[in-house]
């Protein structure tokens, strides 16, 4: 009988072979497209509420509106260019269309005056992101089987999220070369952006994909053919969504306690560290066991820590919420993703994507808008306290959606 050590050493074999099945080229293309990428958007995420509030004069109203409304641009194209997608059996003009107007937005913001002029970038590169996500997701679905489906996720997490450990790295280091000048962070952010566009056009389609008959239909009538199983699972996403407001805020709370800039996005580099770090473990264990599970302990993980950050007052807690809140996204965004294309029908996978980014970034208008208002009218705590309720109103909701079985497909 195995013992312990053996136990141990099987289920690394195991987790090593599965990641192994998964990363044929296209998952390995698109994985390096999402470092890439993600360095040039990390770079800028955690100064951009800093250059907001510090150069521009932005209150945090105005940042929670800019962050909902570009959430929003980029929920609503997800879903149409998800759909479109489909119905074109078509991935690849959407992910480059979308990588190179991204690549555009970052010098953009770095000429802003006024917060206007960040509102107008921070949109095009979320539509940058609306066109590309869901066709890039349902690309990476379609090159592995149903069994790899978690795993490749959490790979393709792994990579997304190492860009953004090294892209706020980069920031300090452009900070420490060139102090309190956060413009030009902005247009150095162009070149990793230039390395994304040269990789992306690299990608071949799947031959697999059959073109529909009908090129075109409103994608809101597609909601009809999804399963009731999909359809609660995007209340319960809704609902959690409708509290979680932008990562900037963790960053301004760590900012009003005395962090200076650098040592905030070091903060940040930790959280994407562990994030990356846990987000294959979480994609493989999905691929185990009921994923809806994983996601749950996620959504508990967000809870917990959103009351730390509505009591937090001492610096090294910091260290350790943004360790766990990690831990939140390790098990939650790749898996997330996995589960809504596990309750979407075949030839709907790109727009059961596209619905599950519509729905994030629709509520990211309310969000973060709202968690800007009570910020500045109530105080920070306040903030933290709703996104802790929503995300325990969405673990009741989720434990209605029923479970995925692999021979439904």
């Amino acid at each position: 009988m195995p013992n312990q050590n053996d136990r141990a050493g099987l289920k690394k074999t195991s987790f090593l072979c599965s990641l192994k099945k998964s990363l044929n080229p296209t998952v390995i293309k698109l994985g390096t497209i999402s470092f890439f990428g993600d360095v040039a958007s990390e770079m800028l995420y955690p100064i951009t509420p800093l250059f907001l509030t510090g150069v521009l004069g932005a209150s945090m109203a105005s940042m929670g509106f800019i962050e909902g409304v570009a959430e929003a641009v980029s929920a609503l194209l997800k879903i149409y260019a998800a759909h479109w997608s489909d119905r074109l059996a078509k991935r690849k003009p959407f992910i480059v269309a979308g990588y190179i107007l991204s690549s555009l937005a970052k010098p953009l913001t770095g000429f802003a005056q006024i917060w206007p002029h960040v509102l107008l970038a921070r949109s095009m590169d979320r539509v940058g992101k609306g066109l590309r996500t869901a066709p890039r997701d349902a690309l990476l679905s379609d090159s592995v089987e149903v069994s790899q489906r978690g795993t490749a996720f959490g790979w393709h997490r792994l990579m997304d999220t190492l860009g953004a450990t090294v892209g706020p790295l980069l920031a300090i280091l452009l900070l420490t070369l060139h102090p309190n000048n956060l413009r030009d962070i902005f247009y150095w952010a162009f070149i990793p952006g230039l390395i994304t566009i040269a990789i992306v056009l690299s990608i071949k389609e799947p031959s697999k994909l059959q073109k529909s008959k009908n090129n075109w239909e409103n994608p809101f009538k597609a909601w009809r053919k999804f399963p009731t199983q999909f359809k609660t699972y995007m209340m319960a996403w809704g609902l959690f969504n409708l509290g979680n407001s932008s990562d900037v805020f963790l960053l301004m709370k760590a900012k009003a306690v005395g962090f200076s800039t650098i040592w905030v996005i070091l903060l940040y580099c930790i959280y994407n560290l562990v994030y990356a770090l846990s987000s294959p473990l979480f994609g493989q264990l999905s691929d185990r066991i009921e994923r809806k599970k994983v996601l749950t302990i996620g959504l508990m993980i967000y809870a917990a820590v959103y009351l730390g950050f509505a009591q937090v007052h001492v610096k090294w807690h910091f260290w350790i919420l943004f360790i766990i809140y990690g831990l939140y996204m390790g098990a939650t965004e790749g898996v997330g993703k996995a589960l809504a294309v596990d309750f979407s029908p075949k030839e709907f996978k790109a727009t059961g994507i596209g619905i599950l980014g519509a729905v994030t970034g629709l509520c990211a208008i309310l969000s973060s808008s709202i968690a800007g208002i009570v910020w500045d009218q109530m105080g920070s705590a306040w903030t933290f306290y709703l996104g802790a309720l929503f995300s325990v109103l969405a673990i009741f909701v989720l434990f209605k959606v029923s479970s995925f079985k692999k021979a439904e497909l």
